[in-house]
């Protein structure tokens, strides 16, 4: 291969809504379109032991900025 590495990703990740007995996830099509505007791309979800979702995993090329 070359010197060219390839995309650099920066990640994000967030946790589903909830209600307020925690069961059950309310609609999420909000902060998933705004996600989408700013370039992030769902990748994966990290799910409880016991079932359910408690990350979803996004990401995006890096703009070369970082927060630090």
């Amino acid at each position: 291969m070359g010197a060219d590495r390839g995309t650099v990703w920066e990640y994000e990740t967030v946790r589903p809504p909830r209600e307020a007995t925690m069961r059950e996830a309310s609609d999420p099509t909000k902060k998933l379109n705004e996600l989408g505007a700013d370039g992030w791309e769902l990748v994966t979800t990290v799910e409880y032991t016991g079932g359910g979702t408690k990350y979803l995993v996004f990401k995006r090329p890096a703009s070369g900025e970082t927060d630090e």
